[in-house]
């Protein structure tokens, strides 16, 4: 146990992340950024928090160029389905890339049951988009799949769905902070880890026109959320207001160990670069741990190979050298 009783905040930090190594797809690794942000918080007659909530949510909304950004207490599971119910109208179609899309279909199967709003569906590949045709009304994508660790550009997927004359809506949740392009999208939903390096607990949606459909449910009415009508994920939020403003300098660790992992692994990588997200690394390849502190990520696909996540030295910035990668051993 570290003896944390008058220990400088960057030192408690670094002993914290010390203890293990993380190549999994987030939270990150422990900023003291995230801990100088907390503070006592409640969401009504607290101006402090008011604050903080206000310089938060305006980072976010700079970083993906939508208008409302709306905080809810939850996962990124929550603000999908949240998403869904709320927007999603007429003709929809779900790229299928892997684990995390099936799941967007079934959201989007469970928001259609005793829903007029939603028409049909339809599921097509990845692969395949380019050939299917017709009018739709939204077109529905993880820009990464973390569960094989492919990036689909969002300039890609938006140019897809104006050809199709559809709205774009996005599962961000392994994608923003990291990707560039999320303004392309009329509606995204992401969580607190991951790429914005954030504690967990808080989901966002964001998005520029309030929707429309009716949903039956107090808690997944986007209008309970944007009116504040319960707790929110305040400490989540505080954890991200020391860190949005220097988010570029903790990116910069995820694209030095990215970079390098993809140089000692190149004869093993899956995706050919323009497919390669900055969050993991698909490859060819098994790797074991070194020693007993680290944690690899276990992919919720049926995959050969492994996937590897670059967020385990964000704490060390620029900083950062790649030693982390020290603590795999290759499968001979």
């Amino acid at each position: 146990m570290i003896k944390t009783k008058g220990m400088k905040i960057d030192d408690f930090a670094r002993e914290r992340n010390e203890t293990k190594f993380l190549f999994t797809p987030g939270p990150a690794s422990l900023l003291a950024e995230n801990i100088t942000g907390l503070r006592p918080c409640f969401g009504r007659g607290d101006k402090d928090y008011k604050a903080v909530e206000k310089t938060v949510i305006g980072h976010l909304q700079t970083m993906s160029g939508h208008e409302y950004v709306v905080p809810m207490q939850g996962s990124a599971s929550l603000a999908l389905e949240i998403m869904i119910r709320n927007f999603l109208t007429g003709r929809i179609v779900v790229v299928s890339t892997g684990y995390y899309s099936d799941r967007l279909k079934r959201l989007v199967e469970m928001a259609s049951d005793g829903s007029n709003y939603i028409d049909s569906i339809d599921i097509v590949n990845w692969g395949d988009l380019a050939k299917l045709d017709g009018e739709y009304d939204w077109l529905l994508s993880c820009s990464t799949e973390t569960s094989v660790g492919l990036r689909l550009p969002i300039t890609w997927l938006s140019a897809h769905a104006k050809r199709l004359q559809a709205k774009l809506m996005l599962d961000a949740t392994a994608s923003i902070g990291l990707e560039s392009n999320h303004d392309l999208a009329e509606v995204i939903a992401y969580s607190s880890c991951k790429g914005l390096f954030g504690l967990t607990g808080a989901a966002f949606v964001a998005f520029n026109e309030i929707p429309g459909n009716i949903v039956n449910s107090f808690y997944l009415d986007m209008k309970s959320h944007l009116e504040k009508r319960m707790t929110g994920p305040y400490h989540a939020i505080a954890s991200l207001l020391d860190v949005l403003p220097v988010h570029s300098e903790f990116k910069e660790a995820v694209v030095i160990n990215k970079n390098l992992f993809c140089t000692r692994m190149n004869k093993y990588l899956v995706h050919e670069e323009k497919h390669q997200p900055l969050l993991c690394t698909f490859i060819k390849k098994i790797l074991h741990p070194a020693n007993d502190k680290v944690i690899l990520y276990q992919s919720r696909a049926n995959t050969e190979g492994q996937v590897v996540c670059h967020l385990g030295e964000v704490y060390l910035g620029r900083n950062a050298k790649g030693a982390i990668l020290d603590n795999l051993e290759q499968e001979n």
